[in-house]
Order: structure tokens, then C-alpha cells, then sequence
């Protein structure tokens, strides 16, 4: 059924597509994207048979605090469906994660979810010196510079796609689910989208997606970024098992650059 929030995180197959791999140096990127205290809100739409009707919401928000003695971003991602949706599939969603304000790289991910009746909770640290994660069911070996699903989406924010050419794989690895994630971007140029929330010059991205209940995998879903300092998520949409979903940011607060790359508004 429909983990939608899950799609929200996971926006960041190979083809026959030529391509050049690289990757854009995890250990030292620097964010020059967000900074505390910003709010974004995502709405959430699901259609079957053409028509989007709105199922639930997401928000992403930023906060400045202290984790073992060190400066870090508390990122949180919540999740859930509309009152009239839940009853068709309720969703009670919340992601966090605590990066390092210098290189981000995730010190602790925890994930308590609750969709249509599946439960899940894990809160993960990680010792990036060792290269291991120590969750709630075990210890497991990860790779250099790896990132959780909230950080990943940050991240993937402050990488300069000037550096790349259309067709481009940014490369990285992720740590979801007690299992290390290979995964990439693959760059496909810039252009202009019309969303809910108005008209963007936006960079258009494909992200990897781990094949899973109603995903494939591969190279299903779009994501447009906005295209200013901030790279703030404006718009992704896929096809699903049932359907197809898209996901509209909706509003913002405390954005860190001017969102310059808005042409008009709806």
C-alpha cells in the first residue's frame, strides 16, 4: 500500500543511457543550502485515474542544537495523511536526524513510523571513525561518509550541479533499514516547472529509488529543485504500484538565500 512518506525522503535502474560517475565528495561538502530555524511543507497527492486529490502532508524543519557536546542541525521530517484518507490508509510519520554543522555527516537517525498499521522503530548512531552504525538491532559495518534518509535529503541540496553534465551520476551511499544503500542521482538539466505553488526555474534530478512494496526501483521517479542558492524541493512525482503520487512544496519559512528562482506565483 501507500508508505508515501517514504517516497518524500527517497527523492533524492541503471539505463542504457551513457553517463560519467562521480561523486561529489560526502566527507567535505559544506551547506551553503539551508540554515536553522527554515520550515518547509510538502502536500502530498495521489491520483488512480488521472485526477490528484490531496491524501496528507509532510514538514521539514531545521533547528541549531547540541549533540555530545558538539554543534549539530536536528533535521525533522513529519509525516501524515488527511482525517478523510486515514481511513483508507493512515500514516503517522516522524524522521530525525542530527548532522554535523561542518561536514554533515549524521551523528544519529531515529525513525518512528506508523503506516496503515505497520509499526517500525529504529534510532541509529553512527561512529564514522569505525565505520559503524549501532541501531537498534544491531551493529553494522557502513562506508565512508555514509548518510541517513533525512541528512541524504539535505545533502543532496548542497551539491553544485554546475560541476555536471545531463546525464550525470552523483554518487553516494545510504543507511536505511539496518542495510548500506548504494545509490545515485542522475542530473538531467534544467528547465522550467509549474507547481502548486507557482512557476520555477527548477534542476531537474532522478533519484535511484530502493526497490520496495510499491516501487520498482530504478529510475521512476522526477524531482525538480529550485534553482537558487537554497535548491529547496519543489515538486516529485512517480508512478506507484496503485497509481501515482506528486509532491508539491506548498510553503516556506526562513529560507536561507532569496528564492530567486520563483518566476510568478499560482
Amino acid at each position: 500500500m501507500i508508505r508515501y512518506f517514504k517516497i518524500v525522503f527517497l527523492v533524492t535502474g541503471f539505463c542504457s543511457l551513457s553517463f560519467t560517475a562521480a561523486y561529489d565528495d560526502t566527507c567535505s561538502i559544506r551547506n551553503n543550502a539551508f540554515k536553522a530555524d527554515e520550515e518547509v511543507k510538502m502536500k502530498v497527492f495521489y491520483s488512480t485515474l488521472g485526477v490528484y486529490v490531496g491524501a496528507g502532508e509532510a514538514v521539514f524543519t531545521s533547528t541549531l542544537e547540541r549533540y555530545n557536546g558538539k554543534p549539530v542541525y536536528h533535521l525533522l521530517g513529519t509525516g501524515s495523511t488527511y482525517s478523510f484518507f486515514d481511513g483508507f490508509f493512515k500514516v503517522r510519520d516522524r524522521y530525525e536526524s542530527y548532522i554535523d554543522t561542518f561536514n554533515m555527516l549524521p551523528y544519529k537517525f531515529v525513525r518512528q513510523v506508523d503506516e496503515g498499521g505497520y509499526k517500525k522503530y529504529n534510532n541509529v548512531t553512527f561512529n564514522h571513525a569505525a565505520n559503524k552504525a549501532i541501531s537498534t538491532n544491531g551493529v553494522y559495518d557502513v562506508s565512508d561518509c555514509i548518510q541517513d534518509v533525512v541528512s541524504m535529503v539535505y545533502y543532496v541540496r548542497n551539491i553544485n550541479f554546475d560541476k555536471y553534465k545531463v546525464d550525470d551520476k552523483i554518487l553516494f551511499d545510504m543507511f536505511l533499514d539496518d542495510e548500506v544503500f548504494h545509490m545515485y542521482i542522475r542530473y538531467m538539466g534544467k528547465e522550467k516547472i509549474k507547481t502548486r505553488y507557482g512557476k520555477f526555474n527548477a534542476i531537474k534530478i532522478r533519484p535511484l529509488l530502493i526497490k520496495g512494496t510499491i516501487f520498482e526501483g530504478g529510475e521512476k521517479m522526477t524531482a525538480w529543485l529550485s534553482d537558487d542558492p537554497n535548491h529547496l524541493l519543489l515538486r516529485a512525482e512517480s508512478p506507484i504500484a496503485v497509481g501515482s503520487i506528486k509532491i508539491d512544496m506548498m510553503s516556506y519559512k526562513n529560507l536561507r538565500h532569496p528564492l530567486s528562482s520563483l518566476i510568478s506565483t499560482r
